[in-house]
């Protein structure tokens, strides 16, 4: 079986669109959430989330803000000015998806959030010893999640041995969280979007990643009238 695994959308449909194209045919689709938010395609991102076949997605923390959920206050200036341009944008189509949406999935005994298993929609899992707490907190052998915006591989007792490397096929073992880092806006230093196939009955995770013309994302950006830093940072992925 072969799942495309993906987060962090952020509004940027041509980013999407080259995931799609660079996945090619899959069995199912996991959105593991924040399909909207600094970026200036909220619409467009939502109706080709839902033209998927096979698909199961969760609720991100910039989801939930759209609808009003999470206080904009605990987020940095130009992302709840990037949430309030979204509220105002977003048809009344993507605002029902949005509200459909639930925090947190459990699919083929795979547990599927967004920021962590005991906070799905808001944690950060950005680092070893943070995962190492998050264990405790799901029953499953494996972990999705996103909100970081960084690939990652954690396994329980075992410290990471290296960065997580483009088409590098882990085989899972043992319990572990995997990150497929961030379509629209990734923050690894590289601007490629990225991604991941997975395969929930072998069990292995091949991490890819695609590049895509950015500068026309910029200029929608700066034609929305949105922060002008979501667009810079797009370049060089930070």
């Amino acid at each position: 079986m072969k799942v495309l695994v993906f987060s962090d959308i952020h509004s940027n449909a041509t980013a999407f669109e080259a995931v799609l194209t660079a996945a090619g045919s899959v069995d199912a689709y996991w959105c593991l959430g924040d399909i909207v938010g600094y970026g200036p395609d909220p619409n467009e991102c939502i109706s080709m989330i839902r033209d998927l076949p096979n698909l199961i997605c969760v609720r991100g923390n910039h989801d939930a803000a759209t609808l009003g959920e999470v206080d904009q206050q605990t987020f940095n200036h130009e992302a709840s000015l990037a949430i309030t341009w979204t509220k105002r944008h977003l048809n009344a189509e993507g605002l029902e998806y949005l509200l459909s949406l639930p925090e947190k999935l459990v699919e083929m005994g795979i547990t599927i959030v967004h920021g962590s298993p005991r906070n799905p929609v808001w944690d950060y899992v950005m680092d070893y010893m943070t995962a190492g707490r998050m264990f405790q907190f799901f029953d499953t052998e494996i972990c999705l999640l996103g909100h970081t915006h960084v690939p990652a591989i954690w396994h329980e007792n075992e410290a990471p041995k290296a960065p997580v490397m483009e088409f590098q096929k882990s085989r899972i073992t043992s319990k572990t969280i995997l990150n497929p880092g961030s379509i629209g806006q990734p923050r690894d230093h590289d601007p490629r979007a990225s991604f991941a196939l997975f395969d929930p009955e072998e069990k292995t995770w091949e991490l890819r990643r695609v590049a895509y013309e950015v500068e026309p994302v910029q200029n929608r950006i700066k034609k929305s009238g949105l922060p002008w830093r979501h667009a810079m940072r797009l370049a060089e992925g930070w």
